[in-house]
């Protein structure tokens, strides 16, 4: 690859970093507080508010979509991970984040039919101008976000160890991080890294 070529994708790289830190792009560091955010509405019709959301045990926020290749594997473990939140207490909520596909296959009534097929049954909501991935700093889908009693964040990044082929991941994270978080033990690893597709936002 030329010089020239390697210059420019680095500015181009450099240059989306920056207008992501302009438009408010967090990175949101272990032991944060849940990021203030307004009311987005949920598939149901509801307006969901992730303080109204957590619970005394936590809260699991999981950024996600309709299409992500990655999304539909891990599906069967999203909805293993929805029935666990539910039997230790914690709060759960399902974002979709993806403004630049929101007249396509991100759209509302598109989330309502996805979510009513899945089988959800936690809230799954519009981030409208991706203001709260912004405010976690998620860029991918799916992506997870663990908050403990107190609504500090104690794990961040990937559901589990092989995204790409979930039936023969070795370690999921998300449920260590559960367990280790409600036995008041450290939670570790307490960040990995997302693997999917990239959120969509709206340039």
């Amino acid at each position: 690859m030329k010089l020239s070529s390697v210059l420019l994708i680095a500015a181009t790289a450099l240059s989306f970093n920056t207008a992501l830190a302009q438009g408010g792009m967090a990175d949101l560091a272990i032991g944060s507080s849940i990021p203030k955010a307004e009311a987005m509405k949920s598939v149901s019709g509801d307006m969901i508010s992730l303080d109204r959301m957590k619970t005394k045990n936590g809260l699991l926020v999981m950024f996600s979509c309709n299409t992500c290749p990655y999304v539909i594997k891990s599906q069967p473990r999203t909805i293993k991970m929805m029935g666990y939140a539910r039997e230790k207490g914690i709060g759960m909520v399902i974002v979709n984040s993806n403004e630049a596909q929101r007249a396509d296959a991100d759209s509302y009534e598109a989330m309502v039919k996805y979510a009513r097929a899945q089988g959800y049954t936690v809230p799954y909501v519009v981030d409208n101008q991706s203001k709260l991935a912004n405010a976690f700093g998620a860029s991918r889908t799916p992506e997870v976000f663990l908050f403990d009693k107190n609504g500090k964040l104690v794990y961040k990044g990937a559901m589990e160890d092989n995204p790409s082929d979930p039936v023969n991941s070795k370690e999921v994270y998300i449920k260590s991080a559960i367990d280790n978080m409600l036995a008041d033990q450290p939670v570790n690893p307490n960040s990995t890294k997302s693997i999917g597709c990239s959120i969509k936002r709206a340039m």
